[in-house]
């Protein structure tokens, strides 16, 4: 992707070396480094970087002035200008003073991982709320880091391409940055209020809710693409999808769910990220049943589905009823197959096999479906009649003299609602 310096109108290409420093810290993190640096090479792909070359170096702990090892600074150099690299890409949060003595020194554009990945954020919000967010957590990341003029503030305020919040932003000083913050923050609000009267009205209308999750580039646009034949953004890429979506799904015997899909994880998510994000991350605490999607295919599955049961721990959403799918089991081979957990509430699917959809709905229907009971209801309750065409799945009705018999599987959320009102008119076997 071309990008438009700041300092001269001519089209320069970002060409990257990207490197990554891992400290003992690191290492009892439980971060893999090694998946790390990879996603790092997506995500530079995804924001249109060229990749030319990956350094990395271990190390007890960063230099506080280089971040990296001064002799790998001299590496980096040399071989910055022997691939005629213009960007270097750290897969570490850098400080404010480390990006500018690597600058002043490397003569190159210095991007961490978190910026990298702000960048690609910047790129695809569409909705009013999804800018205001990414712009928020531009400004959070930036504000601690604005202590340097010139060259080094308008490649900060640069970013990838042109997706940085821009250098007429960040040449103002760090009061007028804190007031933007705050009127983000405030509109954030009133996006928030909106979003919670949706989630209340929701509620009221007793609509079931159904949270697609997952780490990013696992295929969950895709199904719900193919349950719910959304018109939704498709694309073989981290963070395709940015603002969630939702679509009503149809279940075996008629009943209407609202399927939602969600941003996509990653390890180390930018806390600021996370935070700005955590409004549209919570529509995951509205639903009654989560579907974690996971790349069947990917060599780290494992580590990624650790990720992503970490973030819904974080978020509070980790005790929610939860079936796996083991998606894109069509590029999987047959030892890779048979290694996948199996058993209940695990399916191994692909998303573009019409046998597998149709399992999809049949296992959201029995997770959700609870026990089968007979109501007696008098004939003149029509009230509790209709309600029960509510909490669940009427399989057969008939009439005895002036009561009407109702067989119900219900579904177990919505009857907890109402059990106060129907568990009385409970058929004793």
């Amino acid at each position: 992707m071309a990008i438009t310096t700041h300092d001269t109108e001519t089209e320069v290409q970002d060409r990257a070396i990207l490197v990554s420093l891992v400290t003992d810290k690191i290492k009892r993190s439980g971060i893999d480094p090694e998946l790390s640096l990879q996603e790092l090479v997506q995500l530079a792909e995804t924001a249109g970087v060229e990749v030319l070359e990956v350094i990395r170096q271990n190390k007890e702990t960063p230099d506080s002035k280089w971040f990296i090892g001064k002799g790998k600074v001299e590496e980096l150099r040399m071989a910055a200008d022997g691939l005629g690299a213009n960007t270097a890409i750290f897969d570490q949060e850098l400080s404010g003073a480390q990006v500018r003595n690597l600058e002043e020194t490397l003569d190159l554009k210095i991007i961490d991982r978190t910026q990298l990945i702000l960048d690609i954020f910047a790129g695809r919000a569409k909705t009013r709320e999804g800018i205001i967010q990414v712009e928020l957590a531009q400004l959070s990341y930036l504000l601690p880091r604005l202590s340097g003029h010139g060259k080094n503030l308008s490649r900060l305020g640069g970013g990838i391409g042109t997706r940085g919040p821009g250098e007429s932003k960040l040449e103002t000083d760090r009061r007028h940055i804190r007031d933007r913050i705050s009127e983000l923050k405030r509109q954030l609000d009133e996006v928030v209020k909106t979003r919670e009267l949706h989630r209340e009205r929701r509620r009221k209308s007793g609509a079931v809710q159904v949270a697609l999750v997952g780490y990013t580039n696992a295929g969950k646009s895709t199904l719900l693409k193919q349950l719910t034949n959304a018109d939704v953004y498709i694309e073989n890429q981290l963070f395709a999808t940015l603002d969630p979506t939702s679509r009503v799904l149809q279940l075996p015997g008629g009943k209407e769910v609202v399927l939602t899909d969600t941003v996509g994880f990653i390890q180390n998510l930018p806390h600021d990220l996370v935070a700005s994000f955590r409004a549209t991350l919570e529509e995951v605490n509205e639903a009654n049943l989560v579907l974690h999607v996971v790349d069947a295919s990917s060599p780290m599955r494992e580590e990624q589905m650790d990720v992503v049961q970490s973030i819904l721990q974080d978020l509070g959403a980790a005790g929610k009823p939860q079936i796996v799918l083991f998606n894109k089991s069509d590029a999987c081979r047959l030892d890779q197959l048979e290694m996948l957990p199996a058993g209940p509430g695990h399916l191994k699917v692909s998303a573009f096999n019409p046998e597998d959809l149709t399992r999809i709905t049949e296992i959201i229907a029995d997770e959700l479906a609870g026990d089968t009971l007979t109501f007696r209801i008098p004939g003149d309750r029509g009230d509790l009649s209709s309600l029960l065409y509510r909490v669940g799945e009427v399989l057969e009705q008939h009439f005895d003299e002036n009561d009407v018999l109702y067989n119900v599987r219900l579904n177990k959320e919505d009857y907890g609602k109402w059990s106060y009102k129907l568990a009385e008119y409970v058929e004793q076997e």
